[in-house]
């Protein structure tokens, strides 16, 4: 398990994906590293690119998330605040204050978001084209004991100023097949498995035998079982989770083929894009009540998921996954997953390339913003925070970090008037903090959101009745 969570952070590749392989015959796992060898040299060539644009000749290395490694990341409490200072999300550039609902919306929020766009997670071109949607098959079935109708969709990109590439987003929508009314709908960035990918069997022992243990309820069965409904968008469909990828995708249509300026969009921002035109399609959909959708994600995809909340008014919730440096994490703390991991040939194709400077001539001390600040862009919508235990999904996330992200932005939700997470305290594991509009809790399993489920959904609850 540690392993696997290893190389969801501490690599381009997910562990899961590099677990899979190992049970293909050697052929096929041949040729996957192979082709995993190719991207990985694509998206060197391409960051060397971006450093090259950035005129910056070397970056500083990353700690490591192998905790023998001589290099492994601080997980000490006591070192890992050496930034003396957050950027306060309430005060202008000119240093006035912001002391009104009003100054926020018009002044210090765009600010905000300007200084995202330029230095984090990049801008979304104005001429992104057009998509449409087509249902391509509904079924209806069953999901445990619940019957549902699914619907495959497909979301066509326009590529006529562009046809060498190609964009098709993939998208899963269900409800349930009895309901009487629209419904909410959770929507989650889904991770593509492997062929010969095979989960684990949960047995239990009983009188020395073993045997298999009666699941616990799914996500998608939690959901369905308050009446809900639930979505999966597939964003490696629509651009590529590597550097390798830029030049195509959303990303890669849109620059024809070309790479990226410094200030151009990353993965995250194209992917949020893409829950934006599921958005879109849900508006049309009479199953669906468009104003009570969430987003959820794991990983990368609980960076995505914040970053889609930050940006995307129209969602009504968030439940942001284990989501590290890069999401909700402050960038300034040392402590687990770096500015410098993030900015290096694996994971810097997240990110605007001016994210790079960071790692090279700046330091994250030198970021105009930080995590906390994303968080407030989501304000006053509610955001749930939500990370496993240090001992089973280990302290690569920084869960106090993640925390610390969501805290700081209480002034903007009070300011708004909604509550913030009640405390600056970091809680013990497992204690659920869900009276505010920003919720935490850290569960005692891995790196998952699964244990947290049942808490979320009495949190949504309260904005979803």
């Amino acid at each position: 398990m540690k392993k696997i969570a290893y190389f969801l952070f501490a690599n381009s590749l997910i562990g899961v994906s590099i677990y899979a392989q190992a049970q293909e015959p050697d052929s096929a796992r041949r040729a996957f590293m192979a082709a995993q060898a190719v991207i990985q040299k694509q998206s060197a060539e391409d960051h060397q690119n971006m450093m090259d644009q950035l005129h910056i000749t070397s970056l500083r290395s990353g700690p490591s998330g192998n905790p023998s490694a001589p290099n492994a990341a601080n997980v000490d409490e006591s070192q890992a605040t050496p930034y003396t200072s957050l950027p306060d999300p309430l005060t202008l550039r000119n240093g006035k204050k912001v002391t009104t609902a009003k100054q926020w919306w018009t002044e210090r929020r765009p600010e905000i978001v300007e200084d995202f766009d330029r230095e984090m997670y990049g801008r979304v071109p104005k001429n992104v084209p057009k998509v449409t949607w087509k249902v391509v098959s509904e079924i209806k079935e069953m999901n445990g004991d619940f019957p549902v109708i699914t619907k495959n969709l497909v979301g066509h990109v326009d590529n006529s100023a562009y046809p060498a590439i190609t964009v098709d987003i993939e998208l899963t929508l269900s409800t349930p097949a009895n309901a009487t009314a629209s419904v909410p709908v959770m929507m989650s960035y889904g991770f593509r498995f492997p062929a010969g990918f095979r989960m684990p069997v949960s047995t239990t022992v009983t009188s020395g035998t073993a045997t298999a243990a009666k699941p616990e309820p799914t996500w998608q069965q939690q959901l369905l079982a308050k009446g809900w409904g639930y979505a999966i968008i597939y964003p490696t469909s629509y651009q590529a989770d590597n550097g390798a990828g830029l030049t195509k995708g959303i990303i890669g249509l849109v620059n024809k083929g070309q790479p990226r300026k410094p200030d151009d969009w990353g993965a995250l921002r194209a992917w949020a894009w893409g829950a934006s035109r599921a958005l879109d399609y849900f508006e049309t959909d009479k199953a669906v009540n468009a104003k009570k959708v969430g987003i959820e994600g794991l990983s990368r995809y609980g960076k995505a998921t914040i970053v889609t909340m930050a940006y995307e008014p129209r969602l009504a919730i968030a439940f942001v996954g284990s989501s590290g440096e890069g999401g909700v994490k402050i960038h300034r703390r040392k402590f687990g997953e770096q500015v410098e991991n993030v900015a290096s040939s694996a994971e810097y194709h997240w990110m605007a390339g001016n994210f790079i400077k960071y790692a090279g001539p700046l330091t994250p001390n030198d970021l105009p913003v930080d995590a906390h600040e994303l968080v407030a862009l989501c304000a006053p919508r509610p955001v749930f925070i939500s990370s496993g235990s240090p001992k089973v999904e280990g302290n690569w996330v920084d869960a106090k970090g993640m925390f610390l992200g969501g805290a700081y932005a209480g002034p903007v939700y009070k300011l708004l008037g909604k509550k913030d997470l009640g405390t600056m305290e970091f809680p013990p594991i497992e204690t659920a903090l869900v009276d505010g509009d920003i919720a935490f809790r850290q569960h005692s399993g891995g790196h998952t959101t699964g244990p947290n489920w049942p808490t979320f959904l009495i949190y949504a609850d309260r904005y979803f009745k």
